[in-house]
């Protein structure tokens, strides 16, 4: 097939608009195409501002820790991080130094979190975690680092003028072996987060692994599985 029929424009528009330099190789090569298919896959699952994962990237990557806890039993974090009064920096200094702060957090954040973390921009001031194979000690840990990394770092708006910021955190472990869902794990954590800021802000808190409880939601889900698996083997051994 002739790769030079394809209608690229579009795609090329959309990637010269954010500023993406594509191979410097022969338009429509094989090198060259693959290049515009990897950076279309970039621009859409990545925080522009940021460059963090996105909340569509993060959703469906909560979406598989849900199920490989399931599978496995081991332990996983969700943590959600919130920037204290960031309206006042909009409102008091605009939003370009709004966005100076934002992309503070995130780089404090890549700081301290491990390769195989997911870390996302999933509203304006609102970022979130994946932390895998989490023990519980482990957890607390790293979300009071990810708290004092942030509050001792001072961020630049202007020339000469420096802001001092906090953020407030929440978390909650996935429950092991039971089918639960993104829905639920994502608010357990936002509750967590709402206790941090009901409490003064700047500081972590996190729902104790062993505290964890399972939902009426999930207690329904888990059910549901095994009568499922229940039917299968009966309709199974009436076949034998």
């Amino acid at each position: 097939m002739d790769a030079s029929c394809l209608h690229f424009d579009s795609a090329l528009q959309l990637l010269q608009q954010a500023g993406v330099v594509l191979p410097d190789s022969e338009p429509y090569s094989a090198v060259w195409i693959q290049g515009v298919i990897d950076a279309l896959c970039d621009l859409s699952s990545k925080d522009p501002l940021t460059g963090l994962v996105n909340r569509r990237s993060f959703e469906m990557g909560l979406s598989r820790e849900v199920d490989r806890v399931a599978r496995s039993g081991e332990s996983a974090l969700l943590l959600v991080l919130d920037i204290d009064y960031f309206k006042a920096v909009n409102d008091n200094y605009g939003h370009g130094a709004g966005d100076l702060v934002i992309q503070a957090v995130a780089r404090a954040i890549n700081h301290v979190v491990r390769p195989m973390d997911t870390v996302a921009r999933v509203g304006g001031e609102e970022f979130a975690i994946i932390l895998p194979n989490c023990a519980g000690g482990f957890g607390a840990t790293v979300a009071e680092r990810l708290r004092e990394r942030v509050s001792g770092q001072r961020v630049e708006i202007a020339a000469g003028k420096f802001l001092n910021i906090t953020v407030s955190i929440g978390g909650a472990f996935a429950p092991q072996w039971v089918r639960s869902s993104p829905l639920i794990w994502m608010e357990r954590a936002d509750r967590q987060l709402y206790r941090a800021k009901a409490e003064g802000r700047n500081r972590t808190c996190l729902e104790h692994l062993v505290d964890s409880t399972v939902t009426a939601e999930e207690k329904g889900m888990l059910f549901a599985i095994a009568q499922d698996g229940t039917i299968a083997e009966s309709q199974q051994q009436g076949t034998e």
